[in-house]
């Protein structure tokens, strides 16, 4: 008789569960503003803090900070959130986000940028990872590209406006201040919004309970033997992980060597705030098509197609002198992200039983996201050995195109 209570209580799909899907997706905007701030802003601000010209390893060293440890907080957050419930991690993120804009206000050198991006690794492992997987608690298994795809349309968006907006700020006010006020007033708003959250470990156990022995012996399964099972034995697993990474490589390729690219040529900081926002908000609204797309279609075609024009958008940048290009380009990359993200994590969703799902998007998120990490490390070897940024672009096309390759052989066809 419980279990039949709780599952009245406590049915899947977005319909049923609209109110705290609402508020999922409400604090997920309010992640994506935090990170979104940091856009089109530190990279070409970055003497401000002491950083020399041509210093292009130790300019991307913020957001290498920032994939390290959020890599590995997305691992640990989904351990912690199968243990503990979703809502107690997304509280812990959030407090982890209050030292953010302090420090950059009060940066005297770069090296206070890379701490608060530590910071800021640790509050986006815990808070959007649970905002995600708590969406995809809520939905119904049909539901799941749907799910992923509004979350990350709401982050994405928010992505977007936030570096425009930042950015137009910066101009008026100063970099400084203006990180200080945005970042202050976006984590009030997501404090005082957080209390109407429900955990939703509860539908969890319900789906548990419908899926039967097969869901049982996974969740037997150790973090460990989990994300070994998923990162290297597995072949779907294995190619979705790598795809992961790369389409991180890609995006920081945008965050840190865009902003120094169009620089170059002569663009003001307005303008590559809308460049660089162009490409979030394409990606970010995109999403709420391509996401439901996968399930329809399943998960394969959106994905290498995917791959294929993010890849492309970045070669047309590379040729491009101006915005005449540079924007259609944004367009096409934010597309070809729109395709492949939310089916990547749905992907990874649809190999896991439920109560190792934190687990296995634990696993993904881990891998996709020290992609940022990689991607600062490599991209700024290569802009520091060539001394310019050009190079930077070919090489993530190229990187870009051969993972579409690799998933187009390892995706089932389904």
């Amino acid at each position: 008789m419980t279990t039949v209570a709780n599952a009245s209580v406590h049915i899947r799909g977005i319909t049923a569960n609209r109110g705290q899907f609402t508020l999922q997706a409400l604090q997920v905007f309010f992640v994506g503003l935090v990170i979104g701030m940091e856009r089109a802003v530190l990279p070409t601000l970055a003497h401000e803090f002491g950083v020399a010209p041509g210093a292009f390893l130790f300019l991307a060293s913020f957001v290498l900070s920032f994939g390290l440890v959020k890599g590995a907080l997305n691992l640990v957050a989904g351990g912690l959130a199968d243990r503990f419930g979703r809502k107690p991690v997304l509280i812990a993120g959030w407090i982890a986000a209050i030292p953010i804009p302090l420090l950059i206000w009060a940066a005297p050198s770069w090296w206070w940028i890379v701490i608060a991006n530590i910071f800021l690794g640790i509050s986006q492992g815990f808070t959007w990872t649970m905002t995600v997987t708590s969406q995809i608690d809520l939905a119904g298994s049909h539901q799941r590209g749907l799910a992923v795809g509004i979350n990350e349309a709401t982050g994405y968006v928010a992505v977007g406006l936030a570096g425009a907006c930042a950015a137009l700020l910066a101009e008026a006010v100063g970099a400084r201040d203006a990180l200080l006020a945005f970042g202050l007033v976006t984590i009030i708003l997501a404090f005082a919004t957080i209390t109407r959250i429900r955990d939703t470990l509860a539908w969890v156990k319900v789906e548990h309970a419908e899926a039967g022995a097969d869901a049982s012996q996974d969740h037997t399964l150790t973090l460990r033997a989990i994300f070994v099972r998923i990162s290297f034995r597995d072949r779907v697993g294995r190619a979705i992980c790598q795809g992961g990474i790369v389409n991180k490589i890609a995006d920081t390729l945008v965050w840190v060597m865009f902003p120094l690219f169009f620089k170059a040529h002569g663009a003001r900081l307005i303008e590559i705030g809308w460049l660089t926002g162009t490409y979030a908000m394409v990606w970010g609204f995109s999403q709420l098509w391509t996401g439901h797309l996968g399930d329809r279609i399943g998960r394969r075609t959106p994905v290498i197609a995917g791959f294929y024009l993010l890849a492309a958008g970045i070669a047309l940048t590379a040729v491009g002198g101006n915005a005449v290009l540079w924007l259609p380009a944004a367009v096409i990359m934010g597309i070809g992200m729109a395709l492949l993200y939310p089916n990547l994590i749905a992907a990874m969703s649809d190999q896991a039983a439920p109560l190792i799902r934190g687990k296995a998007l634990g696993t993904y998120r881990y891998w996709r996201d020290s992609g940022y990490a990689l991607g600062a490390l490599l991209l700024g070897l290569i802009a520091q050995f060539s001394q310019a940024t050009l190079p930077t672009l070919w090489i993530t096309a190229i990187l870009v195109a051969g993972s579409g390759v690799w998933l187009m052989r390892d995706l089932p066809r389904k």
